[in-house]
């Protein structure tokens, strides 16, 4: 099964840094984009995603809040996620936590070491699930 990835994020600079990234270093993975909250639980809804990115300060809420939504919905549960921020706050690592979010990073640091650990983590409870 091909891998995806759903990157929530409105800034079209950071979207293409991460799309550009994942296509480097990931074969074949399919990436959706969605630029708030709305079009996120969309495609969510119509496509198996295997690991979500995750920015905080959306349009329409905050990824901390949306990634507190997903743990509590068993079907999106396992879903890796990392917030990638600009500034991560202490409240928005709390919300994280209780989320269990596996990276909360400053999109200055975001590299390929947090998109492969979230790829095992989605690998790995792929097949749990299976």
């Amino acid at each position: 099964m091909v891998p995806t990835c759903l990157i929530i994020e409105d800034s079209k600079f950071d979207q293409l840094r991460m799309t550009r990234m994942i296509n480097k270093s990931v074969a074949d993975m399919q990436i959706y984009v969605a630029t708030t909250l709305r079009e996120a639980r969309l495609l969510l809804a119509e496509n198996r995603i295997s690991m979500i990115l995750l920015d905080n300060n959306l349009p329409d809420g905050l990824g901390a809040d949306f990634a507190i939504e997903l743990a509590d919905l068993k079907i999106f549960s396992h879903i890796p996620v990392v917030m990638v921020s600009d500034w991560p706050s202490p409240f928005m690592w709390e919300k994280a936590a209780t989320a269990g979010v596996l990276h909360v990073v400053n999109k200055s640091e975001f590299g390929l070491d947090y998109l492969m650990d979230a790829l095992r983590h989605a690998k790995t409870r792929q097949a749990v699930l299976h």
